[in-house]
């Protein structure tokens, strides 16, 4: 059984520090390394020479006594610095695939992600016995930092927020797990975030898309301008089948589709215009948009269509439900109708959109004239 004995070390300026000394020796929590040795940060004086002086001795050496007690319990316990042999050579790698596989949806997609980069800096091995805070730090720089396995380019700070998030979480549930006896997804810092420009389209940009021809991929023309006309995401689109597509007296058209990000429940009301850019009604199985497929050719086509339209922005598909969010609150749509049409759970990423169309901000620009 491990001993947990309390030591005292001089030091200078009269002083005396207290340390913890642990018999055999045990896995240092932060660094993994094996050690005898728990500094305190607790000290005595060598020879008090005042009431005051003798009274912090006694009270310093009281809590250095109940330190030692707490630590002989918890390793005892498991729960401080020392974990099984068969615990510590468990790779923590497979232990995330293992998390990964619950996951559904685009949260999977983020998992997996996540777990490209984490093989990528461990080589696709690292025991439990080796992840430290030092080695969760050196993965956070190292995801700041990364080649993104998409175009090769440093990876974009918040796909980097993301996927850190991710491996933080995995840590969290380790702790929980019992796996690790340090709770490190709290200990170690989280990648900042970075505010992003969300490029969009005006109102006079988009109905010049709609009157370029895209005759090699008219299906991307449908699918671009039906996501300006509802804020759908291009994965949702992708799925979407007509028997999602409803129409009644009262409320028009609207579809009743499960977002594929946030899995929640949505109906969304949609313009006429909007479902007559889709053609013929097909069979209610069938997809709206068959032959949709996402590539590196999709993208390059659309650059360039956009280029034809006579618009330099760099305009991406995403773009389009970017467009729509600023459109509407610039059109008038209170934030809060926008935020449900967009199916966000939480106000405040709605807010972004009222950040690029502030009329106050206009109004005070055209203050002052020469």
């Amino acid at each position: 059984m491990i001993k947990v004995k309390l030591r005292k070390k001089p030091i200078t300026d009269g002083r005396t520090s207290l340390y913890l000394d642990y018999y055999p020796a045990i896995p240092h929590p932060d660094t993994g390394k094996s050690t005898r040795r728990e500094f305190l940060g607790m000290y005595l004086f060598n020879r008090p020479k005042t009431p005051a002086d003798k009274q912090q001795n006694s009270e310093t050496l009281a809590l250095a006594e109940t330190i030692r007690a707490k630590r002989q319990i918890e390793v005892q316990s498991g729960a401080y610095g020392f974990l099984s042999k068969k615990i510590q050579n468990t790779c923590f790698v497979a232990y995330c695939e293992s998390l990964t596989t619950s996951r559904t949806g685009s949260n999977k997609e983020g998992w997996e992600s996540a777990l490209h980069y984490l093989r990528d800096f461990t080589g696709g091995s690292l025991k439990l016995s080796d992840l430290t805070l030092k080695k969760c730090r050196d993965f956070r720089a190292y995801m700041i930092t990364a080649p993104s396995q998409r175009t090769g380019e440093p990876l974009a700070t918040n796909s980097a927020v993301g996927y850190f998030n991710k491996f933080k979480a995995a840590l969290k549930q380790a702790y929980k797990d019992g796996l690790i006896s340090t709770d490190l997804g709290s200990r170690v810092e989280a990648i900042k975030t970075q505010e992003t420009h969300r490029e969009y389209l005006t109102l006079e940009e988009l109905q010049l898309l709609a009157k370029t021809d895209l005759p090699q991929l008219p299906v991307l023309k449908q699918a671009a301008l039906f996501s300006a006309l509802t804020g759908l995401r291009y994965s949702d689109i992708e799925s979407l089948t007509w028997n999602q597509i409803r129409h009644d007296k009262n409320n028009g058209y609207y579809i009743h589709f499960t977002q594929r990000k946030t899995k929640g429940t949505e109906v969304l009301p949609i313009s006429e215009q909007a479902v007559g850019l889709l053609g013929d009604r097909l069979g209610d199985s069938q997809l709206i948009l068959p032959g949709l497929t996402y590539s590196a050719y999709w993208n390059k086509v659309l650059k360039q269509w956009v280029k034809e339209a006579g618009i330099t922005k760099p305009i991406t598909f995403h773009s389009f439900r970017h467009t729509y969010a600023t459109l509407q609150l610039s059109l008038g749509t209170d934030i809060y109708t926008v935020s449900k049409m967009l199916g966000h759970r939480e106000l405040k990423t709605t807010q972004i959109y009222a950040k690029i169309i502030d009329q106050s901000k206009r109004e005070a620009a055209d203050k002052i004239k020469l």
